[in-house]
């Protein structure tokens, strides 16, 4: 459906100057000076096909409001840090955090293809801590050397980022690795660059004797458009089990109804989700917080309204857990 060349190109086309976000979008100037100095302390990036998804002359877009900088990232938030998750204090050796029994995270390279303001890694030292092209050696070592791992996730950045043929090197040297039985890739690709499933993907993930599981991450149903369906539902029938993660965004997502179209429109696309996480409390991200108790709210009606299978569960990453922490009301 797609070429490489493709997404590649979309992909040095992509926003990355405020002045021109806000130019596309017919948006009011005055947001700019804010916008200019948050993307000093984190740069914007959003793929053109992404913003096209997005409503002319409306600052408080859904779709907008993950992308652009707003001056309100640089007011200080208390309990909002730079490392929320203390993933520092899990990284076992350049490049893998090795935080639950059985599976291992690889940061396969730093970089994505969109700069979500809410982004947990806004801040992590990628150029010290993934295991791009010439530190795969240590961290495949390591992933060689413990036995009770059964699974391999690769992270970022965004593993998608790599070219078809680095991400297929990567995978021949785990596939070496005996105890390894399931590759799970974290990718917003698919959602915002959808071009990025291509010929080439698809036969890497399909030829791997690894079980390839793909957890894409959209937040709003406008973000899974008619080329986003395509290329899911490739995915899928080429054998690619395929699930989602949102994050609980105020602004963008903190509404039943909203979490309930995404999810028929996920599953339309035979996409499953999988986890609403509650914002990481990542400095710069403060704004987009939802309470608890309004988050509870909102999981009651989507119990309500849709079948088990289509309600996500309500997860928060807490640091030093040995799982992800499901999120319930107290008795």
């Amino acid at each position: 459906m797609f070429s490489q060349t493709c997404w590649q190109r979309q992909w040095a086309q992509a926003i990355t100057d405020p002045v021109e976000l806000l130019r596309e979008l017919a948006l009011d100037p005055a947001l700019l000076p804010g916008a200019q100095a948050a993307a000093l302390k984190f740069p914007l990036r959003v793929p053109r096909s992404f913003v096209a998804r997005m409503r002319q002359g409306d600052p408080d877009d859904p779709l907008l409001r993950q992308v652009l900088p707003l001056a309100a990232e640089l007011d200080p938030a208390l309990g909002f840090e730079a490392d929320p998750l203390n993933e520092h204090a899990a990284q076992a050796v350049p490049g893998v955090l090795h935080k639950y029994h059985g599976r291992a995270l690889l940061i396969a390279t730093g970089v994505c293809a969109v700069h979500c303001r809410y982004c947990f890694r806004r801040e992590f030292p990628y150029a010290e801590a993934h295991a791009g092209t010439d530190q795969w050696r240590p961290a495949l070592a390591y992933l060689g050397s413990d036995p009770s791992l059964r699974e391999v996730i690769l992270s970022g950045g965004d593993p998608l980022a790599l070219s078809n043929q680095r991400l297929e090197a990567l995978l021949a040297a785990l596939e070496r690795i005996p105890h390894l039985e399931r590759l799970r890739i974290h990718s917003r690709l698919p959602i915002v660059l959808p071009e990025r499933v291509d010929d080439g993907l698809v036969d890497v993930l399909t030829r791997t004797r690894l079980r390839s599981v793909l957890v894409v991450h959209a937040n709003h149903p406008r973000e899974i458009d008619g080329t986003v369906v395509k290329a899911l539902e490739w995915l899928a029938t080429a054998g690619v089990t395929l699930l989602n993660q949102s994050v609980l965004l105020r602004g963008v997502n903190d509404d039943a109804a909203t979490l309930a179209a995404l999810s028929e429109a996920l599953f339309a696309a035979r996409v499953l989700p999988y986890y609403l996480h509650l914002l990481d409390q990542v400095q710069g991200a403060a704004h987009f917080a939802v309470k608890e108790s309004a988050a509870f709210a909102i999981m009651s009606v989507l119990r309500q309204r849709l079948p088990g299978y289509l309600a996500p569960r309500l997860v928060q990453e807490q640091p030093g857990q040995l799982a992800k922490t499901l999120v319930e009301p107290r008795a």
